[in-house]
Order: structure tokens, then C-alpha cells, then sequence
């Protein structure tokens, strides 16, 4: 990670959302490992929720913090395989003004691959940018989310991170 100790640390409103047809609030390992990296990094844990496997309910979860303006970033864990429950990745192309940002999904492939090998592949991971907020969606696996938030997003979130970072660009997310 390339941080700029001269530039001050920008704290942002991330809300987690995780998606499960199995996952309680006594037995969500990933959300609460997400949850607990989001806080460490200083930024402010903005909203927690589980949802099914359901693209219309996920739409609608979504469609409810993208426009909230206390809700900078969402970042979901589950729903991301390859089996019919797994919809995630259909629920946020639902999300209208969503705009792809295809290279998350194909580092954090790269990233998964040093861990998990050609398992990888069954990965769905995603991210999109929608009316202002940027969406990614993790696996639901503890280590998924140990790959994706450290290796990717705890740099990205980051307004220090150079030469360049998610965080400088969100004043400009909402223009046309």
C-alpha cells in the first residue's frame, strides 16, 4: 500500500449487507469480520442487515442505502457462487444507473488465486457504482472476505492510498 502520510485520513459511511438464506445475526462469521476491519480502518460502520438470496429484496436493501446520504459505500459478503440461490451479482446489474467497475472482480480473482487456486474461478465477485455509491460484492467465506478487505478495499477506502483511490473520486460520482 502506497499511503501518504502528509494527506489526512478521510473516514467514510460504509454499510455491510450480508446475503445468506442460512446466516443469523449469532452466526454471521464473514459480516462480522467485515464489520470488525471496517471500524479498525477508522471509517464508520453505517448500516448492517442480512438479507436471503433474493434479487428483489436486494435490490431493494440496496436501492434504500444508495439513496441514503449517510451511506458512502456498500459492501456485501454472500450470494457471489455459482448456484441458483446465488444472485447477487444479478441483483446489482437490477440496480438502475448501476455502472460496472470490472476490474474488482478480476483482481480480487487474482488475489483469491495465491489463496485458494483454481477454485477461484466459482467466484462471482463484482462491484458497481450506483447514483453516487459504490456496491462490492464479496463471497461469503471468512477468507473471501479477509482477501477482498485487505487486499483490495482497505487501500482503495483509503484517501491516502496514491496514486489514486476510490475515496477522491466520490465528489464526482454524482455528476453526468
Amino acid at each position: 500500500m502506497a499511503i501518504d502520510e502528509a494527506k489526512q485520513f478521510v473516514p467514510i459511511n460504509i454499510a455491510v449487507l450480508t446475503v445468506s438464506d442460512t446466516r443469523t445475526p449469532d452466526n454471521d462469521t464473514s459480516g462480522d469480520l467485515l464489520a470488525g476491519r471496517i471500524t479498525a480502518a477508522g471509517h464508520s460502520l453505517a448500516a448492517r442487515a442480512i438479507e436471503r438470496d433474493d434479487a428483489g429484496l436486494l435490490v431493494e436493501r440496496l436501492n434504500g442505502w444508495i439513496d441514503d446520504p449517510a451511506i458512502d459505500a456498500v459492501v456485501s459478503t454472500g450470494g457471489t457462487g455459482l448456484t441458483g440461490r446465488d444472485v447477487t451479482p444479478e441483483a446489482l446489474a437490477m440496480i438502475e444507473g448501476a455502472r460496472e467497475i470490472p476490474g474488482f472482480g478480476e483482481l480480487f480473482r487474482w488475489i483469491s488465486f495465491g489463496t485458494i487456486g483454481t477454485s477461484t474461478i466459482q467466484s462471482r465477485a463484482c462491484a458497481v457504482v450506483a447514483r453516487g455509491t459504490y456496491i462490492f460484492a464479496l463471497p461469503g467465506s471468512n477468507g473471501a472476505v479477509k482477501d477482498g478487505w485487505d487486499n483490495i478495499l482497505a487501500e482503495q477506502l483509503d484517501a491516502r492510498n496514491r496514486p489514486c483511490n476510490f475515496v477522491e473520486l466520490m465528489p464526482r460520482l454524482r455528476e453526468s
